[in-house]
C-alpha cells in the first residue's frame, strides 16, 4: 500500500515531482534513453566499418543523439526539484539500507572495472606478443635482412611518438593535471553542499562555482585530447630558454591511425611499419576513456544548471556525491592510461 491517494498527488512524468510523496516510478527516461544509446552506437558502426566512412548512416546517428537528448530533458526535468525528501533505500541483502542510487552507481562502476580492465590487458597481451618496433628494426639492421619497401607488422606504442619530445608529452601532461584537480572541485562542491550553518546565497555561489570549475576542467581535458589527436599546436620562439619556433603535429597528421599500414618513423631509416593493432588500441582506450569524460560533461552541464538555481541542500547533496563516486573513477582511470600510453 501506498498510504495515499494518487489521485491527489498525481505523478506527472514531464516535469518536476512531488517528491515528498514518492519516487515517479512511471519516467519512461531511462528506457528512451538504453534505446538512444544502442541506436547510436548501431549506427556508428555502421557509418564507420572496417575504415570505410557511410554517410548514409548520419540521420541516424543525429536521431539516436536526439533521443538520448530527449530522454535527458524529461529525466532532468523530474529531478531539478529533487529535494531529497524521498530517498528510497535497499531492503535486501547485501546492501540492506543502503541508498538504492549509490547500489547502483557502485553496480555500475564495477561493471566499467570490467570495460577498462579488458581494454588494459588486451593492450599488455598485445604489448607482449607482438614484437616492438625499434626491436624488430635494431634485428634486422642488424642481421642485414632489412628490405627497403617490404612492410613489417610489428607494435608501436603510441609513447614512441608522443614522448619523443616534451612538446608532444604536454597535452596528455596538463589533461593529467586538469582532473586530477576535478576531483579536488567536485568534492568542495559536495562539501558546501553538505554545509548545515551556511548561507543559503553562499551556499548556491559556491557550488555551482566548484561544479562549473570541474565543468571547465573537463572540456579543457576534451579540447586538449583534440588537439593531441587531430590539431597540433605551434610553438613560438623562446629565445632565452633555447626553443625556436615549430609546429608539433596532431598524432592522425604524424600517421599514427587505426588503418596505418605503412607508417613511418623518423627514428627508423626506410622501416615500413603495419601498426593497425598497436594504434587501434591506443584509439579505442584513450577514446573509450574520452567518452566517460564527456558522459560526465552532460552531467554536470544539469548539475552545475540546479546549483545556479540554488538545487543542492544538505538533504539532496547526496546526488553530487553520487556523481563524484563516477568522476573519481574517471580520474583513476586515466591516471593508469597516461602511464600506460604516454611513456611506457
Amino acid at each position: 500500500m501506498s498510504g495515499y491517494d494518487d489521485s491527489e498527488h498525481p505523478v506527472e512524468p514531464w516535469g518536476p515531482h512531488d517528491w515528498s510523496h514518492g519516487a515517479p516510478h512511471n519516467s519512461f527516461s531511462p528506457i528512451f534513453m538504453s534505446m538512444g544509446i544502442a541506436l547510436f552506437f548501431f549506427m556508428m558502426a555502421q557509418a564507420w566499418s572496417f575504415g570505410t566512412y557511410t554517410p548514409g548512416y548520419i540521420p541516424g546517428i543525429l536521431l539516436a543523439l536526439a533521443i538520448v537528448g530527449f530522454a535527458l530533458f524529461i529525466w532532468w526535468r523530474q529531478d531539478i526539484s529533487f529535494d531529497g525528501s524521498y530517498e528510497p533505500r535497499s531492503t535486501g541483502v547485501p546492501f540492506k539500507n543502503i541508498q538504492i542510487r549509490k547500489v547502483a552507481v557502485w553496480v555500475f562502476l564495477m561493471s566499467e572495472m570490467m570495460v577498462f580492465t579488458s581494454l588494459f590487458s588486451t593492450y599488455m597481451r598485445y604489448r607482449l606478443g607482438i614484437e616492438n618496433c625499434g626491436d624488430m628494426y635494431e634485428r634486422l639492421e642488424a642481421s642485414h635482412e632489412l628490405v627497403s619497401g617490404a612492410t613489417y607488422t610489428c607494435f608501436e606504442p603510441a609513447s614512441h611518438l608522443i614522448a619523443s619530445s616534451g612538446w608532444h608529452l604536454t597535452p596528455g601532461a596538463i589533461n593529467t593535471f586538469a582532473l586530477i584537480l576535478s576531483s579536488f572541485t567536485i568534492v568542495q562542491a559536495l562539501r558546501y553542499a553538505k554545509m548545515p550553518d551556511i548561507d543559503e546565497e553562499v551556499r548556491r555561489r559556491k557550488v555551482y562555482r566548484y561544479l562549473g570549475s570541474t565543468w571547465c576542467l573537463a572540456v579543457l581535458f576534451l579540447t586538449l585530447k583534440m588537439v593531441e589527436w587531430f590539431i597540433g599546436f605551434h610553438v613560438p620562439e623562446i629565445g632565452f630558454l633555447g626553443i625556436s619556433e615549430h609546429d608539433i603535429h596532431p598524432l592522425v597528421a604524424e600517421g599514427y591511425t587505426i588503418n596505418a599500414d605503412a607508417y613511418t618513423h623518423h627514428d627508423y631509416h626506410d622501416f615500413i611499419m603495419n601498426i593497425q593493432v598497436s594504434a587501434s588500441l591506443f584509439y579505442v582506450t584513450t577514446g573509450t576513456h574520452g567518452a566517460h569524460v564527456a558522459g560526465g560533461i552532460v552531467g554536470l552541464s544539469y548539475m552545475t544548471y540546479k546549483a545556479w538555481r540554488g538545487g543542492y541542500t544538505p538533504t539532496n547533496a547526496v546526488s553530487i556525491e553520487y556523481f563524484g563516486l563516477y568522476w573519481h573513477f574517471v580520474d583513476l582511470v586515466w591516471v593508469l592510461v597516461f602511464p600506460f600510453f604516454y611513456l611506457y
